[in-house]
């Protein structure tokens, strides 16, 4: 969908809703407002400053107090639309000049409140990513709009004295690694909804010729990993056996870290281990960052276009911020990520990622495994009929999933 924004045309309003919910509007008294959403950050955050001048008799500083409800509302000619909506958690009275009195104030969306508290969640093997991610949010009130995001089984998943938010994203990486859908978290006029990233409708597009005023684009390998050492218990001298090594991104030499495996760990579950630390580590960061004039309804996990320097595609919203003072909004993006065309040709053998898919029935001849790396091998079925229930990079070993029973390898299963 196609969409444009005059800029000279943009407003900003900002309306305080009170203890007893009446609704006043302070944009007049207001200053430095800005919203934003950090990429480590679940909840969306409003700042603003006001001049504690009187309202109704009152001072502001009476009337937006922590607990009160603020909104930002963006007006661009054509449309207007609430852009961020929060509770005002953080109240800073303070003196500036010649006894113009302001104070700051910090709000939060409906998710700040997981993102501070922590839990003990146990989740046994077979539970949904939705069951749990809604379960969250139905134990702590927060409001459902909508829930558009995976809905995979997981392992048995125990989490102690872990941050809810932290829960929540790992339930979500963890969907994605079986297969589902990457998704994002955020709220949204006082609900909270899960949706794929990159789904907005409406794509802006960026170019240096118009409105792209600074684009910043850094690759790293700083920080990269590119092989796992997998050690065993030492030996009476304080020697511990190498038991595996996993490999990476060697071609940028041996960066490498060190794996123990516990007494009472498998082979299996370290190397596992020890390839997350790959998955996490063991490619190069990519930093990009584009400035331009403010598009106020772009959101973390928006996707945006832009040409711009070394930009050329399609990109995702990882982080943004909105300041409504300068009219301007600063984006940290990474690339949108494309599933590689299926190959065609009669000649050409059909590969795995186009041989099966979710949901297909098959007849599995062959071993199960714990995980799609091909560690932990399990039973071995004959003419067992299954159904794929999930799918993930086919690049791994065992890229399929069947019937709850384990990861197989795409030589031992036919279509039935």
């Amino acid at each position: 969908m196609e969409a444009t924004i005059d800029i000279r045309k943009l407003k900003y309003k900002l309306i305080l809703v009170t203890a007893s919910g009446k609704q006043l509007d302070v944009t007049q008294a207001a200053e430095s407002i800005g919203w934003e959403e950090g990429d480590a950050e679940l909840a969306q955050r409003i700042g603003f400053t006001l001049h504690n001048t009187k309202y109704g008799g009152s001072q502001l500083s009476s009337l937006a107090q922590p607990g009160s409800i603020v909104a930002i509302i963006a007006d661009w000619g054509t449309s207007s639309e609430e852009v961020a909506r929060g509770t005002i958690e953080e109240w800073e009275p303070g003196h500036v000049g010649s006894g113009s009195t302001t104070f700051d104030v910090l709000a939060y969306d409906e998710l700040f409140n997981l993102q501070q508290s922590q839990d003990n969640r146990y989740y046994s093997a077979g539970t949904g990513t939705k069951a749990a991610i809604t379960g969250i949010f139905n134990d702590w009130g927060v409001p459902i709009e909508k829930y558009d995001g995976p809905d995979v089984a997981h392992a048995k998943t125990p989490f102690k004295n872990e941050y809810l938010s932290n829960i929540l994203i790992q339930l979500l990486d963890d969907a994605a690694k079986k297969g589902g859908a990457k998704c994002i978290i955020r709220a949204s006029k006082g609900k909270v909804s899960v949706i794929p990233k990159g789904s907005n409708k409406t794509i802006y597009h960026f170019d240096e010729d118009t409105n792209a005023t600074l684009t910043r684009d850094k690759i790293s390998t700083v920080d990269l990993v590119t092989r796992v050492k997998v050690v065993g218990k030492e030996d009476s001298e304080g020697r511990q056996p190498v038991e595996a090594v996993i490999d990476g991104l060697t071609q940028h030499g041996i960066r490498q870290r060190i794996q123990n495996r516990a007494e009472d760990d498998t082979l299996a579950n370290a190397k596992s281990a020890a390839q997350e630390i790959l998955d996490v580590q063991g490619k190069p960061t990519r930093t990009i960052v584009l400035e331009a004039p403010d598009v106020p309804m772009i959101r973390k996990g928006d996707k945006i276009h832009a040409k711009a320097g070394t930009l050329n595609g399609y990109y995702i919203t990882k982080s943004v911020r909105h300041d409504a003072a300068s009219r301007s909004m600063t984006m940290e993006l990474e690339p949108e990520e494309v599933s590689a065309p299926a190959q065609s040709g009669a000649a050409a053998p059909a590969a795995a990622s186009t041989t099966f898919n979710k949901g297909d029935s098959v007849i599995l001849n062959g071993a199960v495994y714990s995980d799609s790396y091909g560690n932990g091998k399990g039973k071995t079925f004959t003419n067992r009929s299954c159904k794929i229930t999930i799918k993930v990079d086919t690049a791994r070993p065992c890229p399929y999933h069947v019937d709850g029973i384990g990861w197989v390898k795409p030589n031992t299963i036919t279509k039935a």
